[in-house]
């Protein structure tokens, strides 16, 4: 039985397209994009160089857009860096921070993914908090406590902000994997974040599912109450596929 609550959370598919893309081939992925009329909201997140051209391609359609990172630094001397307000100059809706990858490949820890998510809301950003066990902390059955962990940070910055941003769960060994949690491995997860969410009064935030979304298993996914989206990966490079997704 589907509550109220529920039924207010809106559908969210949101494109990561990493380190992939060039001004010719994402020219024709926005340009298949755009038309798509959809009950879904629908956003990418670009390469920082390619904001300006997702801004131009994208302005006046349905399809938000956004960055993958994001400095807990307003400006100044940090070489690299990008802030929140240089992300707002392009159009920017959303701000993935704390992706696996930025955790394991640039050591990000939970406090400093709070911290870029409560930079991204100042700039008036929407934050996507990435949090995601490893094989071998599902494995060893700590895969809701490490998610926990993950989301402690974010949880203290309290319901007024935790309101305003997304939850992404990203099982690690679901991406670029092909392995995929099955729907109820999702599912008892975002029940888990949902729980969390409510004890602060910020239930009703999206919690999206990330890790090997397709075409094919998106439906199914969708299907669990407690799953409001998807975050995805290498099928969000594939115009066809992704507004599968969306749809």
């Amino acid at each position: 039985m589907t509550t109220a609550h529920e039924q207010s959370r809106n559908r969210l598919v949101i494109g990561n397209w990493k380190m992939h893309g060039n001004l010719a081939d994402n020219a024709k992925l926005l340009a298949a994009l755009r038309p798509a009329v959809s009950t879904t909201q629908i956003a990418v997140c670009v390469p920082f160089p390619y904001l300006a051209q997702a801004s131009e391609a994208l302005k006046g359609s349905s399809i938000s857009w956004g960055a993958q990172d994001i400095s807990v630094q307003k400006q100044g001397a940090f070489t690299g860096e990008v802030s929140g307000s240089m992300l707002k100059d392009f159009g920017s809706t959303w701000v993935l921070v704390g992706h696996s990858e930025r955790r394991s490949m640039h050591a990000e820890t939970d406090q400093l993914v709070a911290d870029k998510a409560q930079a991204a809301l100042v700039a008036g950003l929407i934050p996507v908090v990435c949090v995601g066990e490893s094989l071998a902390e599902r494995d060893a059955g700590q895969a809701i406590a490490v998610i926990e962990r993950q989301l402690a940070p974010v949880l203290a910055q309290g319901a007024e902000s935790v309101n305003k941003l997304v939850v992404a769960y990203e099982p690690v060994w679901a991406i670029g994997t092909g392995r995929t949690a099955s729907p109820e491995q999702a599912q008892e997860v975002h029940a888990a974040i949902r729980a969390a969410l409510q004890a602060i009064g910020a239930g009703n935030v999206q919690i999206l599912y990330g890790g090997s979304v397709k075409a094919s298993n998106a439906a199914s996914l969708f299907s669990m109450p407690d799953i409001d989206g998807a975050l995805v990966g290498g099928a969000a490079l594939v115009a066809d596929e992704f507004l599968a997704i969306a749809a």
